[in-house]
């Protein structure tokens, strides 16, 4: 029978208490726009290259790299640089370690306990923030129906 047995606990006692001890990193959500160096060596580039490279510059994860992730980085270039030139399951393998390491996917982000901000609302999508605003706060959609005829 329904509605027989104790009442459920209050919200707060139900809440999770074991949280985790370490603090994650929050990352910008807009990508980083700090100094960042240009890939080493004087030798030109595949555009393939180039582009992971700056897509990596620009990267949100960026925003943490010390002069060590950074010369990581310019080392993996020489490596996906060679896969562009003869593509092979080992130096595949090997690169996807290496940007594993610097946070390169999703899980590699949740184990590393880094997370994306909020982006910044721009003008064009204020409506849209307001829209997410309302939705949060709970607004019934249904509030805003009339009845036909009723000015």
């Amino acid at each position: 029978m329904a509605g027989t047995g104790p009442a459920p606990k209050p919200a707060a006692e139900r809440r999770r208490r074991n949280t985790d001890p370490v603090a994650g990193t929050v990352l910008p959500a807009d990508g980083y726009t700090g100094p960042a160096p240009d890939l080493p060596g004087g030798h030109d580039y595949d555009s393939r290259t180039l582009a992971w490279y700056n897509t990596w510059k620009s990267s949100p994860q960026a925003a943490t790299f010390l002069a060590t992730d950074w010369q990581r980085l310019a080392m993996l270039a020489e490596l996906v640089e060679q896969y562009w030139e003869e593509p092979k399951k080992d130096l595949l393998g090997e690169i996807r370690l290496n940007e594993a390491s610097l946070g390169g996917t999703a899980a590699d982000r949740m184990r590393l306990r880094w997370s994306l901000g909020v982006p910044e609302v721009g003008r064009g999508s204020a409506r849209a923030a307001e829209r997410a605003a309302a939705r949060r706060a709970g607004a019934d959609p249904r509030d805003r129906l009339r009845a036909v005829g009723d000015e």
